[in-house]
């Protein structure tokens, strides 16, 4: 089959004058949120594309009335941004419905992006080795080494599909790529027909920390890899005209204060106002004082105080990081003309605009803080940190043994609160040269007072782009950090994914043999138990500098802003304010050593993957040849023809409990990402198919098997199933027979009787990262529906995109209110309309409850999806639709 390639316009710089959309041309529209400014402006771009344009043109002008915020709309974003995890899983589901719409007589090659995707390699790195010099080229061999099937298939990836752009593996983190490189901020688009529109760069990406880039003042958010795939096969982004929380910053922060300590203050303070499925924007007098580099660090955390966005508009500050960047000075006048034009430009001297709710913060008030040890907005101020997490490991050992032992005795002695990890990781931090330039004046300052790290501390350096290396390097600030255990590890998420690689074999054997409660403290974005190592129990987010100072200290209940770090070599005591280095010697570096120049340099060969990258086998044809052997990459079996799964009414009968879960499960904990255990499901399952231990790899770099992924749900050893005694591990009850089973098996059996499941949960479900198999999984394993108190945004149209029905309990209602035990069988009766009011009925051996429930479905389009089984089926529909039509 020769494949048809299509002549569709490609968002690039034109040289003629463009053409705008015109967003006020209504008339005054300077009360509006600028997020809501960019939605007018999608909508009157694409308005004939949506029925009902000029109605919601109208809500939104009649902003900030109540009901506007009922009214659905579409969204069409300008590009999709990925990483590898879930990009390859969301390409993995293309290649299966070109197979799907050829066995049913269509035309494979109608399956094509309809905007451009960019793919960075940026999730498959991990810290196999540290404190070596040559670690980052070891761990780069060894990412090959695991990964080349899936490298392989991105590569036919590229050639089977048009406008897919991937980044190689060693290049940086996705979100500091897009913010330093991909990023646009204003588009100029030539279509067929010869004209030129210029237009807001807006993006939606398969990772919940898209919002980075919304510190440029472009509108993007995390969405799951199956809503994402439904937006690049040109469908819209459902959602409703959002709520827009703004908030006021104002003061100006002590010279003490870091980025990270801004931000962890605002997650702090917005999760107690709840902007769960809100549009933040920041606005107010400070904002000016912040530089991009600080609001990347603020917008990066958005799905951490439960936002959608945490956007800041185009100023003076955007324009200065465009040109610090390397954009061209007529990329940088584009930006501020179009955005001067379209009212898009922020004065704080101006009118203000107005919001559904508004919330001061003053910067000067903000204090150096951490955050820990379970959750991104437990803040802990600095000057209490000590006593605070004392207090969590008391709690953390109460049940636990820490009787010494004797056969570790050529290792040092571990004590409980022992920081086993410390690592300077993740976009949120690495993408800010204040943040790394005051790390290595710290790792100086140490080294020149003779401080070292503790032995047991795992210490790693992983920049988000290669820019960092090259200013820190420039700046002779590698050196101290290198003297200090920070080598560079490799350029990727690592640490903060989970990717954190083996504790030292002694430091391991001793918190297994001890049942040690041991601390990881990182510069990330996430701490949630479980997520960082399968052996640490407590994780504490810092900034760059204070991970250095951690793991000068050795342990998480370290008094660090009084306590001294160590002693000079002539006995005089080192404290932290001895060290942490002057706010003008970190200006000074940055004005010497960061650069356009340099930007523009490094950015030349972002798209060059090197030999080893340029041998990967390529595969030219319009279908993938999908290898037998494979347990990187298979065919799912969920892409399907579209099936009516429900008509009038959504029943579900005789349905079973799965598992009963607390609050805030996040989807770490549903499908973690990290490494395989040898005793898991997925575990075994790769054991009888001969691959070895050392080469299980992540459960995130095998969600193109279907097979493994939906082994990995449910079965993190943090887990709290409430259904068994015990409570952690991945296990539960199968009710008919009382038979304790891994959560897989007991599906399994379920899946066999044709008995539908019913996972039940507490408040904010589906917290955490964008990863779509959280839900593709349960709807692999059988789960049908999930009762929650509620669920947070991306998982909840995951679940949608996948045909799993999400209902909330009522107001005031929870699941220990109703006294649900899980041994119950379950009925379910709903109307299918958007967030109808439906019944659970829960049929025990001694009673019978019956409960009102939300159904979830927001929008009409996910009503859609619904009814047919789910996004893909619904896409797959489509595109046999247009195979069929005359051409």
């Amino acid at each position: 089959m020769q494949r048809r390639k299509r002549h569709k316009p490609v968002i690039r710089p034109t040289t003629g004058v463009p053409e705008i959309f015109e967003i006020g041309q209504y008339g005054d529209i300077s009360h509006l949120p600028f997020t809501l400014r960019i939605l007018l402006e999608n909508i009157l771009r694409n308005a004939s594309r949506i029925t009902h344009a000029a109605e919601l043109i109208e809500a939104i002008l009649a902003w900030p009335e109540p009901e506007s915020h009922r009214m659905e709309m579409p969204f069409y974003p300008s590009r999709i941004l990925m990483q590898d995890f879930l990009g390859v899983a969301a390409l993995v589901d293309m290649a299966a419905m070109r197979d799907v719409i050829r066995e049913c007589g269509g035309d494979p090659n109608l399956v094509q992006p309809a905007i451009p995707i960019e793919l960075v390699v940026d999730h498959s790195v991990q810290v196999d080795h540290a404190g070596e010099s040559d670690a980052e080229e070891r761990n780069l061999a060894k990412e090959y080494e695991r990964n080349g099937e899936r490298y392989e298939f991105l590569r036919w990836c590229q050639d089977a599909f048009d406008d897919v752009r991937i980044i190689p593996p060693g290049k940086g983190i996705v979100h500091q790529i897009n913010l330093e490189y991909l990023a646009r901020v204003v588009c100029e688009q030539q279509l067929e027909d010869g004209q030129c529109i210029a237009f807001p760069d807006t993006v939606i990406g398969t990772d919940s920390h898209t919002p980075m880039v919304n510190a440029l003042g472009v509108l993007g958010w995390g969405v799951g890899g199956i809503e994402a795939e439904a937006a690049l096969l040109g469908l819209p982004v459902p959602m409703s005209i959002p709520r827009v929380v703004g908030i006021r910053l104002t003061g100006s922060p002590q010279a003490s204060v870091t980025a990270t300590d801004i931000v962890l203050t605002i997650v702090e303070r917005l999760r107690q106002i709840d902007v769960v499925e809100s549009f933040v924007e920041f606005i107010g007098p400070a904002v000016s004082k912040l530089s991009v580099f600080d609001r990347a660090t603020i917008s990066n955390m958005a799905p951490e105080y439960g936002a959608t966005t945490g956007f800041f508009p185009i100023d003076e500050q955007t324009l200065h990081f465009l040109h610090l960047t390397g954009r061209t000075p007529e990329d940088v006048t584009r930006v501020e003309s179009y955005a001067r034009r379209q009212a898009l430009f922020y004065d704080a001297q101006g009118k203000q605009p107005c919001y559904s709710q508004e919330l001061e913060i003053d910067l000067s008030v903000i204090v150096p803080c951490v955050a820990g040890p379970a959750k991104p907005h437990d803040r802990v101020p600095l000057e209490s940190a000590g006593a605070v997490f004392g207090e969590a490991l008391r709690k953390a050992t109460e049940s636990g043994s820490t009787k010494a032992d004797n056969s570790h005795d050529t290792a040092p002695t571990l004590m409980e609160g022992a920081v086993v990890i410390a690592a300077i990781t993740s976009c949120t931090n690495t993408s800010n040269p204040a943040s790394m330039i005051s790390a290595g004046l710290l790792a100086k300052n140490a080294v020149a007072r003779g401080l070292t790290t503790k032995p047991w501390v795992k210490t790693s350096l992983a920049p988000g782009s290669r820019v960092v290396e090259d200013y820190l390097g420039r700046a002779g600030l590698i050196d101290p950090l290198e003297q200090l255990g920070f080598h560079v590890v490799g350029y990727g998420c690592t640490t903060c994914i989970g990717n954190s690689g083996a504790l030292n074999e002694q430091v391991a054997a001793q918190v297994k043999a001890r049942n040690l409660a041991v601390c990881a403290v990182l510069s990330g974005n996430r701490n949630y138990e479980g997520r960082i190592h399968d052996d640490v129990c407590m994780n504490v987010l810092a900034s760059p500098a204070l991970v250095i100072a951690y793991a000068l200290a050795g342990r998480i209940d370290f008094d660090i802003a009084n306590a001294s770090l160590g002693t000079t070599p002539g006995g005089e005591p080192v404290y932290l304010r001895d060290i942490w280095p002057e706010r003008t010697d970190v200006e000074k570096a940055i004005a010497a050593h960061v650069n356009a120049d340099r930007y523009r340099t490094i950015y030349a060969s972002v798209l060059e993957g090197g030999e080893r990258w340029d041998t990967l086998a390529q595969i030219r044809s319009p279908l993938f040849h999908w290898p037998d052997d494979s347990t990187y990459i298979q065919r799912p079996p969920y892409v399907v023809r579209p099936k009516q799964l429900y008509d009038d009414v959504i029943s579900i009968q005789d349905s079973r409990v799965l598992a009963i879960l607390g609050d805030a499960v996040n989807t770490d904990l549903i499908a973690p990402a990290g490494a395989i255990p040898v005793d898991s499901p997925a575990g075994k399952y790769l054991l009888a198919r001969g691959i070895r231990p050392e080469n299980f790899n992540s459960y995130g770099s095998r969600r193109g098997n279907s097979d493994i992924s939906v082994r990995c749900i449910l079965s993190s050893q943090r887990i709290r199933n409430k259904l068994i005694a015990s409570g952690e591990g991945g296990m539960t009850i199968h009710h008919p027979t009382g038979h304790i089973l891994p959560i897989f098996d007991a599906a399994m059996r379920y899946v066999e009787s044709d008995t539908p499941l019913v996972i039940l949960a507490g408040k904010q479900y589906g917290a955490g990262s964008s990863r779509d198999w959280a839900a593709k999984g349960l709807a692999m394993l059988g789960v049908r529906a999930v009762v929650a108190e509620s669920f947070e945004r991306i998982h909840r149209a995951n679940l949608v995109g996948m045909g799993v029905l999400p209902l909330e309990l009522s107001e005031g209602r929870s699941l220990s209110s109703l006294g649900l035990r899980g041994d119950e069988v379950l009925a379910i009766h709903c109307p299918m309309v958007v967030k109808g009011s439906g019944t659970v009925q829960a049929i025990g051996d001694d009673r019978t409850l019956e409960f009102q429930v939300t159904v979830r479905i927001d929008t009409e389009q996910e009503l859609s999806y619904l009814c047919s089984g789910g996004i893909l089926p619904y896409v797959v529909g489509g595109f046999l639709k247009r195979s069929e039509s005359p051409q």
